[in-house]
């Protein structure tokens, strides 16, 4: 138990770095995703290229290559390389949120798929406007279809924040890993799966709470 103590102040101080990483992401990618759904859907081709570009390259290529090239590589691009070089952190945040904006983007798509077009025309007939109808009846239903996705994309967050290593931020995994190969012993790892699995555990039931009052207020 002394030992556990031991080892829990680090990993606590990368409890903190984790969640300040996944608020980061949480505040800036779900806004930046749903403006890419926009983007994409919109009737500018050149504009709905690029975001569907965007979130093709990113969903086509792993989070720790993305990371490493942000960290790594943009310092090194000619002329404009030297105004692109970031701290550890800013740079592991600029990576994590452009690539969770990309997935939300998809989820948000999916979300607005779901809706019946009759709800539109129920809108219209209303005498709603079109931004009217956007916000009071489709945002509303997108975000009760799209829950569940973000729930799950979510919990991913919390346990990619294991990749924070890439760009040498020390995070659990980190404080894990260095205690294991100081003490020659497996118990950090396992100390580090709990404080994961409580994390996520307690995002879960978080993420169930919303949707119970989300359904609640439809019922209503």
């Amino acid at each position: 138990m002394e030992y556990i103590l031991k080892i829990l102040g680090p990993m606590l101080e990368g409890v903190l770095v984790a969640t300040i990483l996944f608020a980061v992401v949480i505040v800036l990618a779900l806004p930046l995703g749903f403006s890419l759904t926009l983007l994409a859907r919109c009737r500018f081709k050149p504009a709905a290229w690029l975001a569907r570009g965007f979130i093709y390259i990113i969903r086509g290529t792993p989070l720790l290559l993305q990371l490493m090239f942000i960290y790594f590589g943009l310092p090194l691009i000619p002329v404009i390389g030297e105004y692109l070089i970031f701290d550890r952190f800013t740079a592991a945040c600029i990576g994590f949120v452009l690539n969770y904006a990309a997935y939300f983007a998809e989820i948000f798509r999916g979300g607005l798929l779901a809706i019946d077009k009759g709800q539109y025309e129920a809108a219209q007939v209303l005498g709603l406007s079109r931004a009217q109808t956007f916000v009071r009846v489709i945002i509303p239903q997108m975000l009760r279809v799209a829950l569940p996705a973000l729930s799950n994309e979510s919990v991913t967050l919390v346990k990619d924040t294991s990749l924070l290593y890439a760009v040498s931020v020390p995070e659990i995994l980190h404080a894990a890993k260095t205690a294991v190969n100081r003490d020659v012993t497996i118990v950090p790892f396992f100390v580090a799966g709990v404080i994961y699995l409580l994390m996520n555990t307690a995002l879960s039931l978080l993420f169930k709470y919303i949707e119970k009052k989300f359904n609640f207020e439809r019922e209503a």
